[in-house]
C-alpha cells in the first residue's frame, strides 16, 4: 500500500478526530501533488517523506501533526513565488479548521510547515523532525540523490543555466556549511555522511 493512498490519509483522519469527508481533501491534495510542472515536488516526494515516518514516528512528540504538516508542507509549489510554504501552511489552517481540529493543533501545524523552509534552527524537536524527513532525499544513495537533482533542474527550467548553477550553487552550500544538516541522531547517522558527499558531488558538477 502506498504511504499517499485514501486509506492512509484516512487513518490520519480518524486518529487527529477531524470531522467530515476526508476524501475531497484527499483528492485535493492528490491533485495538487500531481500537477505537470512538479518533477520533484510532487507525490513521489510526498511518498518518500511518509515512508520515511513510518520508521521514525517514535520520534514524534505529535505524531498526527507531524503527518499533517508533511501532507500540506508542498501543497502549494510554484518556483516564481517566494511565499509556498505560507501558501502551504494557510491551506492547512483552513482544512484543519474546517474539520473541526483545534487552532492549538492547527498552529503547531503550521509552524511545522514553515519550518520547511530551512531557514532557522528548528524551535522543537517535532520541527526538526521535519526538516530531517524533508531534507532526507540529500542523503539518499548517489543514483536517486543524482535523480533529485535533474528533477530540480526540470522544475526551474525556464532559469537559464548559469544563473540556475550559481543560485543551486549557493543553496547546497548553506546545508554543507551547517555543523550537521540533520538534527535527529537517527537522520545523522543514516544520512549525513552521504549527504555531504552527495552534496560536495553536485557543486562539483555545477562548477564546470
Amino acid at each position: 500500500m502506498s504511504a499517499t493512498d485514501l486509506d492512509k490519509w484516512a487513518a490520519l483522519w480518524k486518529a487527529a478526530g477531524a470531522n467530515g469527508n476526508c476524501e475531497s481533501w484527499h483528492s485535493r491534495l492528490v491533485t495538487l501533488y500531481s500537477e505537470p510542472h512538479r518533477h520533484y515536488h510532487n507525490l513521489q516526494h510526498l511518498e518518500e517523506c511518509l515512508t520515511e515516518l513510518n520508521s521514525t514516528r517514535h520520534l514524534a512528540r505529535e505524531p498526527s501533526s507531524v503527518e499533517f504538516a508533511l501532507w500540506f508542507h508542498d501543497a502549494v509549489y510554484d518556483t516564481q513565488a517566494k511565499d509556498n510554504e505560507e501558501r502551504s501552511a494557510a491551506l492547512a489552517r483552513d482544512c484543519l479548521t474546517q474539520v473541526g481540529l483545534s487552532a492549538t493543533f492547527g498552529n503547531h501545524v503550521t509552524d511545522l510547515i514553515m519550518a520547511t523552509k530551512h531557514s532557522a534552527t528548528p524551535a522543537d524537536p517535532d520541527s526538526a523532525l521535519v526538516t530531517d524527513i524533508d531534507l532526507s532525499i540529500l542523503g539518499r544513495e548517489a543514483n536517486r540523490f543524482q535523480q533529485y537533482e535533474a528533477q530540480i533542474r526540470n522544475e526551474y527550467a525556464w532559469v537559464p543555466l548559469e544563473a540556475f548553477a550559481a543560485g543551486r550553487g549557493k543553496i547546497l552550500e548553506q546545508f554543507l556549511s551547517r555543523p550537521r544538516i540533520y538534527f535527529h541522531q537517527t537522520f545523522f547517522i543514516k544520512y549525513e555522511n552521504q549527504a555531504r558527499a552527495n552534496i560536495q558531488g553536485s557543486l562539483l558538477k555545477l562548477a564546470r
